[in-house]
């Protein structure tokens, strides 16, 4: 979001050929170098500032994000911004390309599958109806269907299942890297630093303090520091749920040959999804404490995820653990109330 001087309507409309319309970004993961090559591509600032404190990205939740990229929400917003988003990935490297030159985006056209048992049918019937008016290739699949097309999956606990076949998911470093060395060719400056403060005339943000003593002066300040969204604006007086919450992320493999099938999520937060030989998994605990811990529970799997793993696709009850790794998602409180809006 922005903190601004304008409204909404006036930023749209700003003369932006002045030099006092510059942008300052904190942050600069795959949001950050989004917001930094949109702004120069349209020359919508004659000069944009990224500030992140770690261009290696070790701890950032870009490089640990399980990359996927769905059209299931029940927002229009939403919908609409993951629309955009697959056409802008679908023409990837027209867009970031150097030189002829662009990374890797992976795309897995895979689908996206939603399962639910009588708690949540009547959301995922609602939610379809605003995706299928806002365009979106939505098949609602009662149990029956549901198992004839995916045999793998244990559907007798299950009542309905929404499969969006046109979703997928992609390579978030490819995003990260290659919005990043476009923004830069394109005139963008990236400083290796960290805010501190923001200085405000009143209501409007007037200058970032960094830690290294240096100060950057910016008419329009955008805070995409993701998990650290949430102190950013604290600096402000601006009050924002938004907080971190450690994830884990699985790698395993099955001895047996399944059927292809889409990235699976259930009201318990499983997630499933193919990747490489193998598959990738985590369930999220809607239980963890917020904040930046980066500890991995090396038996949360055994405890956790692999009975709930199990009993929805019993083929990986034989599997075999070859690697996990911490990872971090912004929550907003609000995402906390439901998985599926």
């Amino acid at each position: 979001f922005f903190f601004k001087q304008k409204t909404a309507y006036e930023i749209r409309n700003c003369d932006w050929s002045s030099d006092v319309c510059s942008s300052d970004l904190i942050g600069g993961g795959a949001i950050g170098c989004a917001a930094a090559f949109f702004l120069r591509k349209a020359g919508h600032a004659p000069s944009v500032t990224v500030v992140e404190p770690d261009p290696t990205y070790a701890l950032a939740s870009t490089p640990r994000a399980t990359g996927g990229v769905r059209r299931l929400f029940s927002c229009p917003e939403n919908i609409q911004m993951s629309q955009t988003s697959m056409d802008f990935f679908t023409r990837w490297r027209e867009h970031v390309s150097i030189d002829g030159d662009a990374p890797d985006l992976g795309w897995k056209q895979g689908g996206y599958l939603f399962v639910v048992d009588d708690r949540a049918a009547h959301i995922l019937e609602a939610n379809a109806r605003v995706q299928q008016r806002l365009g979106v290739d939505v098949q609602l699949l009662d149990r029956a269907a549901l198992a004839a097309r995916y045999p793998s999956i244990r559907t007798d606990d299950l009542t309905l299942a929404a499969l969006s076949p046109g979703d997928g998911w992609l390579d978030p470093n490819a995003v990260l890297f290659g919005l990043r060395k476009k923004a830069l060719a394109l005139g963008a400056l990236f400083v290796k630093d960290r805010v501190t403060c923001l200085d405000r005339d009143g209501h409007v943000v007037t200058q970032a303090q960094l830690a290294s003593g240096e100060s950057v002066n910016a008419r329009y300040v955008i805070n995409a520091a993701g998990a650290w969204a949430g102190e950013v604006a604290a600096m402000t007086g601006m009050p924002l749920p938004v907080y971190p919450m450690r994830r884990f992320e699985h790698y395993v493999e099955i001895g047996q040959t399944l059927e292809p099938l889409p990235l699976i999520k259930d009201l318990d937060r499983l997630v499933c999804r193919p990747e490489g030989r193998g598959y990738s998994v985590g369930l999220v605990r809607s239980d963890e404490p917020a904040g930046f811990n980066f500890d991995m529970d090396h038996g949360y799997f055994e405890r956790v995820v692999w009975p709930a793993l199990a009993h929805r696709l019993p083929a990986f009850e034989s599997l075999k653990l070859k690697s996990e790794w911490t990872g971090r998602s912004e929550e907003h409180t609000s995402e906390l109330q439901s998985q599926f809006r």
